[in-house]
């Protein structure tokens, strides 16, 4: 009877190691909502503040000079006036002072900053400590996955997602909406749009491959 007993322990210790490495719905579910749960802000790339935007860049339209006064109409950023060093693009960059509007961001706002390591795109992948961020994304469901190989042999999963989103109650003003219209695109195809992450098997299980181990 003691040899079934421990026999029968090893049958189901194996079964849970087996089930936590298949690949399965259940599994993939476990690691998007850890993954989600750690990297579900939805940001705007806003990263470090204060945020200068210069006469130039209103005259263009850049990004910054959109948006940032559609967030100071929303008490979420204020304004002054700042003088700011900005240098060319010559090949040998020439540094001129110039006016710029420095815009800060109020207590409101404040509540909006999601402090923890953020990796820009722009700029050679740089490290920031912060984002300013409009929603927070949690699981629908679990739609597929597509399973292969790394170079060093590790099993891979691309899982597909549908997501649901809380957005800030400001993303509902529709200047906000129109500054931000990817922010406002995610609210709008919350529960049918597809978002894929990729998962890398561990003795742990699926893992997001954006998640430090």
């Amino acid at each position: 009877m003691k040899n079934i007993a421990v026999a029968a322990l090893l049958v189901v210790t194996l079964s849970a190691c087996a089930s936590k490495t298949e690949p399965s719905q259940a599994n993939f579910a476990r690691g998007l909502n850890a993954y989600l749960e750690k990297r579900g802000d939805l940001c705007l790339g806003k990263f470090d503040w204060p945020i200068d935007v210069t006469q130039h860049e209103s005259e263009v339209g850049s990004r910054n000079a959109l948006q940032m006064p559609v967030l100071e109409k929303l008490g979420l950023a204020s304004s002054s006036e700042a003088t700011i060093e900005v240098k060319s693009d010559d090949e040998v960059p020439v540094t001129s002072t110039v006016k710029a509007r420095r815009y800060q961001l109020t207590d409101a706002g404040r509540k909006y900053y999601v402090t923890r390591e953020f990796v820009s795109q722009i700029g050679g992948n740089a490290v920031h400590q912060g984002d300013f961020c409009a929603a927070r994304l949690s699981l629908d469901k679990v739609v597929g996955w597509e399973l292969s190989k790394s170079p060093d042999d590790h099993q891979l999963a691309a899982v597909s997602y549908t997501y649901k989103i809380d957005p800030a109650p400001w993303m509902q003003n529709a200047d906000a909406q129109k500054a931000f219209p990817v922010v406002a695109h995610m609210i709008q195809s919350a529960g049918t749009a597809q978002l894929r992450e990729t998962f890398k098997l561990t003795d742990k299980g699926w893992i997001a491959q954006d998640l430090p181990r």
